[in-house]
């Protein structure tokens, strides 16, 4: 029976072989931080999670991944789950681990609004909605804006004081629309405190923005 780095190293060789090496933001880094953050958070809740399905659900969650823009996005995750189902019972993955990653996969979107209903589910959706916070957050951000051109930030209204927040137009619209958010929504205590940190450097970082952009 593999143990979890043999199953990881195993998982690292399929995206090296069918991967998409042109999404900056879903790459294998993404894959290898959402793991060691759901590991985090596991810990932190009692580390009663089992860690294999923490793995399998961190590296296959993205592997049907629409463009932001696409009308498939909030059945990206739905996608993810029946794919991976697929990629690991082609890889003899422990058959009774197999249903528990794809709830964990179909639970973690944003978008998709299921319910996380295992502790597994819960900490892999907190331990990605972390990479949309903290300084890796903005960088993520940006990087999407760019991939869909969108501008920055409105240039006379960058705050949205009087218009619509628009975040398909403009990158800095999507800390109010979601980002700031996503503290209040974590599922489990120790995400929401990891959150609250990395949001607080989110609105530093914007703060710092708007008194470098004042006219």
């Amino acid at each position: 029976m593999k143990n979890i780095s043999e199953w990881q190293s195993e998982f690292e060789d399929w995206w090296h072989r069918h991967g998409d090496e042109s999404d900056g933001s879903h790459d294998l880094g993404h894959f290898r931080r959402v793991y060691k953050l759901s590991c985090d958070i596991a810990k932190g809740e009692g580390d009663t999670a089992d860690h294999l399905i923490l793995l399998a659900g961190a590296f296959f969650h993205d592997v049907v991944n629409p463009p932001k823009d696409s009308p498939l996005r909030s059945q990206a995750s739905q996608l993810s789950a029946d794919k991976a189902a697929e990629i690991l019972t082609e890889m003899d993955f422990p058959a009774d681990k197999i249903a528990p990653v794809a709830h964990v996969i179909a639970a973690h979107s944003f978008s998709a609004g299921i319910t996380a209903e295992t502790i597994e589910a819960r900490i892999l959706q907190d331990a990605d909605r972390m990479e949309a916070l903290g300084a890796l957050g903005i960088a993520r951000n940006m990087y999407v804006a760019g991939l869909m051109a969108s501008k920055l930030f409105h240039t006379d209204d960058p705050m949205a004081k009087n218009r619509q927040l628009d975040d398909r137009k403009y990158a800095l619209d999507h800390f109010e629309i979601k980002l700031l958010k996503l503290p209040a929504m974590m599922q489990t205590a120790t995400g929401r405190k990891i959150a609250e940190s990395r949001a607080e450097f989110l609105q530093l970082f914007r703060t710092q923005l708007l008194s470098e952009i004042e006219i």
